[in-house]
């Protein structure tokens, strides 16, 4: 079991306004869509030529590049307090990426799990929401992988219900919809509770992250499971009313989600993360949003993952 150092986030927002800005409701019907120039909250990086002589040609004729992602899921991808601006940690670092392309970002606020069918369908250039990279996913789209998370368990203060991850059976879970928590981790864990004759895990799931975490802190769920970076924000801020229970587990890569065919674009994104990485760019956007002990030096389209 692989695990990498705790990723330490800062306090960003209170729960009321993570649960009045990222309400699904608003991103269900997709119709929040944010325009900003790349690279808009630090200097924009170079263009390179030769990288955006290999954009797609719909990117390069339109200007922009679309990107579909989930923003409930601090503090990845978010909403501002405007609520309509996404931003976060993804966000900055695509957006430097596609300044390497001479391109602006549209960032348009989507479910989840039904954003690689939307890069699929074309609906988005592009989808960032902090996918962890897997066999089922690289089967569907090429990823390019930028970044590195495990999941974690998270409870209320104290544990009053005294989950134990490795025997959860017969307690409310809460999951957002979509993920590897949901669609892989959890369902395992159920069937070797029922496998050995002890109670189901109720699976509680919703496709707002911020609902999730809502339900562990009313009581409603014992406990959640979700990537480390937003688990470690939600308990900054809850005000303290949440905790981190055991480590991160099942560390892996996040990858880009691009179109199947786009693999020659999935290259060129590779080498502006490198020309990123050795710039100080990479490191500087991680380290604004107190995310460096999730960053990786082997950017790779379609890497081989377990």
């Amino acid at each position: 079991m692989l695990r990498t150092r705790a990723i330490a986030v800062a306090a960003l927002a209170t729960t009321a306004l993570a649960l009045s800005t990222c309400g699904s409701d608003s991103l269900s019907t997709g119709g929040s869509t944010t325009s900003a120039p790349a690279g808009s909250s630090a200097p924009a990086p170079s263009v390179d030529a030769a990288l955006a002589a290999k954009l797609p040609e719909k990117i390069k004729s339109a200007g922009k590049v679309v990107i579909g992602t989930d923003a409930t899921y601090q503090p990845n991808e978010y909403l501002d307090s405007d609520g309509q601006t996404v931003i976060g940690m993804d966000v900055d670092l695509f957006d430097a990426v596609m300044a390497k392309f001479g391109v602006k970002t549209e960032w348009q606020p989507s479910a989840f799990d039904s954003i690689i069918l939307g890069v699929q369908s074309g609906k988005y250039d592009v989808g960032v929401s902090s996918f962890t990279v897997n066999a089922e996913r690289e089967q569907q789209a090429t990823m390019v992988s930028y970044f590195k998370a495990g999941t974690q368990w998270v409870t209320q203060k104290g544990n009053p219900k005294k989950v134990d991850p490795a025997n959860a059976c017969g307690l409310n879970i809460a999951v957002q919809k979509g993920t590897v928590q949901a669609d892989t981790d959890l369902p395992a864990r159920d069937k070797a509770c029922t496998d050995a004759g002890k109670p189901a895990i109720n699976a509680l799931v919703d496709g707002d992250q911020a609902k999730v975490t809502a339900m562990v802190q009313s009581g409603k769920a014992d406990a959640m499971l979700v990537d480390l970076p937003p688990a470690i924000a939600a308990v900054d801020s809850t005000g303290g009313t949440l905790e981190l229970l055991g480590d991160q587990y099942d560390s892996a890569p996040y990858g880009y989600v691009l179109p199947k065919d786009q693999t020659e674009f999935g290259d060129a994104i590779v080498e502006a993360l490198k020309q990123l990485e050795a710039d100080g760019t990479y490191q500087e956007i991680l380290a604004k949003w107190k995310t460096e002990g999730g960053a990786i030096s082997d950017f790779a389209v379609n890497p081989s993952v377990g």
